[in-house]
């Protein structure tokens, strides 16, 4: 462009300062004119396009220039393999000119929010980075559809370049983002990592912190078992309440086995007790309100990265963001915090526990797709993320006496006694049946597993103060399955142990409600795995006085003549009949181990036969009875079997 200008004033140059020659012949004139016009027409033409293509590529709608901020991200591209890149000087000064201004302009928020000017549209860049921005306007379109498609084709996107996922991670919303991570083939470069956290005060640790968070919470007005919590955080040592208790503490509802000896647990430490009470503080919304505001979110996420290697600690922290996310105005405060990209690389992880526990959270903070919220102790087993597969009925597991929503359903274990290893692993034991198998033979189920707490004797029991019966867990359950969406589609119960006489009671209990309705008349069947219908011998029995020297409110309505228990059989007996419910029995045949020494059958055949439904021996033990070797293991096939003929109709449809 700068030669053409220089022919041009050269041209004018010569024309100017030599005077014509009345000597110079009427040829040479005419060779003359010819060179100039010629030299003139193709500068001028050179400088014409060179300028309309410049204003072509930098003419902007001035609307679309409003908001973008430069983000602290230095993006680099690799060299790209087009061949357009090798052509000539001219080419790539241009082609670098008008991507340096596409990087400052094109980048603006606004654009996203109204449509592309004409102008932007003829910018020349590269196919793939349209996309991009294409995508980002299509995410946030007042049409839900075009939302939920926009998020797929981008989860579903694995070709791009780096710096194109972060632009996507810098500039989505928090709707995007939160579809993003519950989207199955999401690449974790959507996910900025969470911003730095705060210092901690000079002198201070996180033991202490977490005392000032949970001193700052409101401790009027609480139930008992709260106060508790919150004052043994408050008052005692590290030392004062491992002495105190002795380590005897169960932490996230899991329970211990009963192989557990008294002198078996760990030491516990302040930080835990802090969390299970900020856990308890984390189930009423005001608290959750004061949680944030005092800086709980990050607090939290330090002590998460902290202890990685932790399931224990993790998993409370999880509990706690989890009854977070079930208050939408803490929706952006926690995706701002920057728990998204914990709980998507959570979302991932091949222990189970930690998944739930991510996909819990996560379905809590999606609204677009979700209507269910998931209360503490529901974990969705199947879909844990978004799918596209209609879901037609669901299939809820109760775990029973000292068991937990995760280790209950797994494999059997290769080993007749709970040797210690078994147990100090039982946070990374990750096998679970229902998530598996049954996941993978019936994709159209909503598989959930519910977990609550429960203790063999008062000496073990969480919370001096907490004396639940059968009666008040049921409607605690009841009242958290049905926010969940159950009742809303076809349901089967498959329950273990104490859990068979909870799905009882709740049934009969749903049946009073008119708000409950629902929940009775989409039962199809119950699944029962060594119920004792009819009372334990666990009650009965003084095997191990460390346990049983007081045993626990659950432990005595499990006894044969606890009035309780037989008017529970009884009027559930009638109201299954006349419901014409499906019934499936197993019973276990072989005595279970209590500690290394003495061996118990604790539900024998007669208890857990319902009087309905068929009555299937297995020769395995308590333990055992709901825990199948392999996927063709009779146990597995005959519920799998059960399961699809009582839905039969409802997976068809």
């Amino acid at each position: 462009m700068s030669l053409a200008a220089y022919c041009v004033i050269c041209c004018r140059r010569i024309g100017t300062s030599i005077p014509p020659l009345k000597s110079i012949t009427y040829w040479r004139d005419i060779k003359y004119n010819k060179v100039y016009w010629i030299t003139y027409f193709r500068g001028s033409l050179f400088l014409t396009y060179e300028i309309l293509a410049l204003k072509k590529s930098l003419t902007l709608d001035t609307q679309v220039v409003e908001r973008e901020k430069m983000k602290s991200y230095i993006y680099l591209q690799t060299v790209s393999l087009d061949k357009r890149e090798n052509y000539g000087i001219t080419y790539q000064a241009r082609k670098e000119l008008h991507k340096a201004v596409r990087n400052l302009l094109a980048t603006s928020a606004k654009i996203l929010r109204g449509p592309f000017a004409d102008t932007f549209s003829t910018v020349d860049v590269e196919d793939h980075e349209c996309a991009v921005w294409l995508l980002l306007r299509k995410s946030q379109s007042g049409d839900r559809a075009a939302r939920l498609q926009a998020v797929q084709e981008m989860s579903e996107t694995h070709h791009w370049q780096d710096y194109q996922y972060r632009i996507i991670a810098q500039a989505c919303d928090l709707r995007t983002l939160i579809g993003l991570a519950r989207s199955k083939e999401s690449d974790l470069r959507f996910f900025l990592p969470p911003p730095p956290l705060p210092s901690l005060k000079e002198d201070s640790s996180i033991e202490e912190e977490l005392r000032q968070l949970l001193a700052s919470l409101p401790q009027t007005e609480l139930d008992e078992c709260i106060q508790y919590f919150t004052s043994l955080a408050l008052s005692e040592s590290s030392q004062s309440l491992a002495a105190q208790k002795g380590g005897l503490w169960c932490f996230g509802g899991n329970g211990l086995p009963y192989a557990e000896s008294f002198g078996e647990v760990p030491s516990a430490t302040v930080e835990m007790f802090c969390l299970e009470a900020l856990v308890k503080h984390s189930e009423i919304s005001t608290h959750c309100d004061k949680i944030e505001a005092n800086g709980g979110l990050q607090l939290l996420q330090r002590l998460y990265q902290l202890h990685k290697d932790c399931p224990k600690v993790q998993r409370n922290i999880m509990r706690i963001i989890g009854n977070m996310a079930l208050n939408e105005h803490l929706h952006s405060t926690i995706v701002r915090s920057g728990w998204v990209s914990i709980l998507a690389e959570a979302m991932k992880s091949q222990r189970i526990m930690e998944a739930s526990h991510a996909a819990r959270t996560l379905a809590n903070l999606d609204r677009e797709t979700m209507q269910e919220k998931y209360q503490d102790g529901v974990y969705v087993l199947h879909p844990q993320y978004r799918t596209s597969q209609p879901i037609k009925a669901d299939v809820l597991f109760i775990h029973g006496l000292m068991g937990a929503a995760f280790k209950t359903w797994r494999q059997q274990d290769t080993e007749q006694v709970l040797t210690e290893k078994i147990l100090e692993d039982e946070g990374r034991y990750t096998t679970c049946w229902p998530k598996t198998w049954l996941a993978r033979d019936c994709p159209a189920l909503r598989i959930i597993s519910v977990e609550y707490d429960t203790s063999l004797s008062d000496w073990r029991t969480r919370c001096p103060m907490e004396r639940k019966s059968i009666a008040f867990r049921s409607n605690e359950l009841l009242r958290k399955l049905r926010a969940a969406g159950v009742g809303d589609r076809p349901v089967i119960w498959v329950s273990h142990s104490m859990g068979g006489l909870l799905v009882k009671k709740m049934l009969l209990e749903a049946s009073k409600k008119p708000e409950m309705s629902a929940v009775i008349n989409n039962t199809r069947g119950i699944i029962f795995y060594s119920v004792p219908h009819h009372g334990s011998h666990l009650a009965e029995y003084s095997v191990n006085i460390r346990y049983l020297l007081f045993p626990s409110l659950e432990v005595k309505e499990l006894s044969k003549d606890s009035p309780a228990l037989k008017t529970l059989q009884d009027d559930f007996l009638e109201f299954a009949k006349d419901k014409n419910f499906q019934v499936l029995n197993f019973v276990e045949t072989l005595p279970t181990y209590i500690g290394s020494m003495i061996k118990l059958h604790v539900v024998p055949v007669e208890s857990a036969d319902l009087g309905i439904g068929d009555l299937i021996p297995v020769d395995v033990d308590h333990l055992n009875i709901c825990k199948p070797k392999k996927k063709d293991a009779f146990l597995y096939q005959r519920t799998l079997q059960f399961i699809c003929e009582t839905l039969a109709k409802d997976l068809e449809n």
